[in-house]
């Protein structure tokens, strides 16, 4: 559960998670995306991430997180700042309430507050419902995204890689 405020504001809440607690409350969402990380390498993670600017937001209603955004803010040639979102997901139980879109709006005016030009994300090519969203929130499909995995180092038997 998230840190509340002290007010009598009722519906969600939006806010970062912070504490170890808070962290580890976002990993049943967080691995509906991200299944391959359990809850301890997740908050490895997020604190390592932390130190390169990842700020971790989660939407919360009735005591339950329902819907998360991972994101840094970084600095490109090609644009300026720009928000850059590296997880977005909301709880498969709680899709098509709205949640997704409040948090949005919530990054949104994170990055406009931030002096940001833009917020970007990439998605995976099979996600089609995410794009159907991404595109109702005025996001349009920029670039290809291409990427390779490193092949580790291996020895040429003489002491050498």
């Amino acid at each position: 559960m998230l840190t509340r405020r002290a007010t009598t504001m009722r519906g969600p809440l939006i806010a970062q998670a912070r504490t170890d607690h808070e962290v580890l409350a976002c990993h049943p969402v967080m691995a509906q995306l991200r299944p391959h990380i359990g809850p301890g390498d997740f908050l490895d993670a997020v604190r390592r991430m932390e130190m390169q600017g990842y700020r971790l937001l989660a939407l919360e209603e009735n005591g339950h997180v329902r819907a998360l955004v991972g994101y840094r803010i970084i600095e490109m040639l090609r644009t300026g700042r720009v928000l850059m979102i590296d997880d977005f997901v909301t709880d498969s139980s709680g899709r098509s309430r709205g949640c997704g879109r409040l948090l949005y709006d919530r990054v949104v005016e994170e990055a406009r507050s931030a002096g940001c030009r833009a917020v970007e994300l990439d998605s995976a090519v099979h996600r089609a419902e995410a794009h159907r969203f991404y595109f109702r929130q005025r996001m349009h499909v920029l670039a290809f995204h291409f990427a390779m995995e490193v092949p580790a180092s291996h020895s040429d038997g003489l002491g050498r890689s």
